[in-house]
């Protein structure tokens, strides 16, 4: 798709050619950075509900009642999780055939809809009046949201690499279409109804607000496989990008070996990522804000303007175009400004970081 658009851009403005190798490096590293970033937020939610799991296991019964805190304890750091799931990880993104790794997100996907389908069934009885919920949040809430919005729909590594994996390529639109509608109604509906279940009290992930129960530890341990399985499709495009660049620069024989160690390097540098910043909500609106908005409102626009708009492109088109870029940009610029003023506020880390033990 971006040689495509790039040889396009290069026969209508032939002095551009110079600058083409910076646009294409500039989409890779912003499609990296994404991708990486997904990554990232994937070990922090596999270690906050292995950490919860593990730690409540001893107060955990088989009465599913609300959550009611006693006493904020913790006995091992989050990082230590996260160190642990790190060599299980490492393995799994050896598997470099996608028709392989598919077969994991079909499981993954089954497993996370049973997960969601009893999550549902949670959040939905005993509601309280939603009358006292605020109506409207601060506008540095909506800052953080716009960046966790487009951090949820924005997956273009992974959706062309399915796409060029398909059997018939040509029912991409329709599978694509379908698919986004599904996970926009979910989303939405998950979203709306957690809310006015849990209120402020809304954790991060809404599987660490389930009460401490077995049916709902295991709800948590099958998101977390789900999770798991799908890291290696996450993780898919950014290695090929980087390892193709580094096994050109070795011989033939020191392939496989460059090939594991890059994979092996990149595992670790997502791994250590997390564990500076174990701030799950403002890591997803970080790179919601600063990498994806730029790669899903700002650049697709933008290169549609400049390859179709020799070719008579109407005016509700481009002016669709400038919005959305105009959009993207504002999103991008606010949305990064405020994700990182809030993650170099002070936090108590021994709260932050701690599980509740709950009854």
């Amino acid at each position: 798709m971006w040689d495509i658009l790039q040889d396009r851009w290069l026969r209508l403005f032939p002095k551009s050619q110079c600058h083409g190798k910076q646009k294409r490096y500039t989409v890779s590293f912003l499609l990296i950075i994404t991708q990486l970033g997904f990554c990232s937020v994937y070990f922090m939610f596999m270690a906050d509900n292995l950490q919860q799991m593990v730690e409540e296991a001893y107060v955990t019964s088989n009465t599913c009642q609300p959550r009611k805190i006693l006493v904020l304890t913790s006995t091992l750091d989050i990082r230590f999780y996260m160190l642990t799931i790190l060599p299980f990880l490492i393995l799994l993104v050896f598997i470099q055939n996608l028709r392989v790794l598919s077969v994991f997100s079909t499981l993954a996907s089954i497993t996370t809809l049973g997960s969601m389908a009893l999550i549902f069934e949670y959040i939905v009885q005993e509601i309280p009046d939603p009358r006292n919920l605020p109506l409207m949040a601060s506008w540095k809430t909506f800052l953080l949201f716009f960046g966790t919005a487009i951090f949820t729909f924005e997956g273009v590594g992974m959706v062309l690499s399915l796409k060029n994996q398909m059997k018939h390529p040509q029912q991409f639109s329709f599978v694509l279409y379908l698919g986004m509608s599904l996970v926009i109604v979910l989303y939405i509906c998950l979203g709306t109804l957690g809310y006015m279940k849990f209120g402020s009290n809304t954790q991060a992930s809404i599987t660490l607000n389930l009460p401490n129960c077995w049916l709902y530890q295991s709800v948590k341990l099958r998101y977390s496989i789900g999770i798991f399985f799908t890291y290696a499709l996450q993780f898919h495009a950014p290695a090929e990008i980087i390892i193709s660049v580094v096994i050109s620069q070795v011989s033939e024989s020191w392939v496989l070996f460059a090939d594991l160690s890059v994979r092996t390097a990149l595992v670790c540098l997502i791994c250590v990522s997390a564990i500076l910043i174990p701030r799950l909500d403002l890591v997803i609106s970080l790179v919601g804000s600063m990498s994806s908005s730029a790669l899903a409102l700002i650049i697709p626009p933008f290169l549609e303007l400049i390859t179709f708009y020799p070719e008579d492109m109407s005016c509700v088109t481009i002016a669709k175009d400038i919005m959305i870029s105009i959009l993207g940009l504002l999103g991008c610029v606010f949305g990064t400004y405020q994700a990182l003023y809030e993650l170099i506020q002070p936090i108590n880390y021994s709260i932050a970081n701690s599980t509740a033990v709950y009854t």
